[in-house]
């Protein structure tokens, strides 16, 4: 399977704040929607990096809650790992695990087409293994 499937499924939104705004925006920005990442736009509209509960969260132990009237860009990661629609949900696993994130932007041809979480990765695979054990079963009583 690929990650195209899983974006077929939950749908390609993909929710984003410009790289000026505060800290404070995005964090509402992120319980408004009830989201744990927001991908983080520069002034040309390409991924700037991504900002997540976690960047959020080790900002305010360090900097206590002066750091929400900060700029987007100073607490996201900049490194953005992403993915394309034809990487296989297994690549895409190892991948975050190997770099322990749980959000991976899905760009294609240079465009933002989607943003997949850990928990769609891990819903599409328990889906699969369900559907591979009824077919078992169907089988075998067959």
């Amino acid at each position: 399977m690929k990650v195209e499937h899983i974006l077929q499924t939950k749908g390609s939104d993909v929710f984003t704040v410009r790289e000026t705004a505060t800290i404070a925006e995005a964090v509402t920005l992120l319980a408004d929607k009830n989201i744990g990442a927001v991908i983080v736009k520069n002034a040309s509209g390409g991924v700037a990096g991504i900002l997540s509960e976690r960047d959020v969260v080790r900002r305010l132990k360090t900097q206590g809650a002066d750091v929400l009237a900060s700029p987007v860009s100073a607490c996201m990661t900049a490194n953005v790992v992403s993915c394309q629609l034809a990487d296989t949900i297994d690549e895409l696993m190892s991948k975050m695990t190997k770099r322990r994130i749980r959000h991976v932007p899905v760009v294609e041809k240079g465009a933002l087409v989607g943003l997949v979480s850990i928990g769609d990765v891990v819903k599409h695979k328990i889906e699969i293994t369900e559907q591979e054990a009824a077919a078992l079963r169907d089988y075998i009583t067959s």
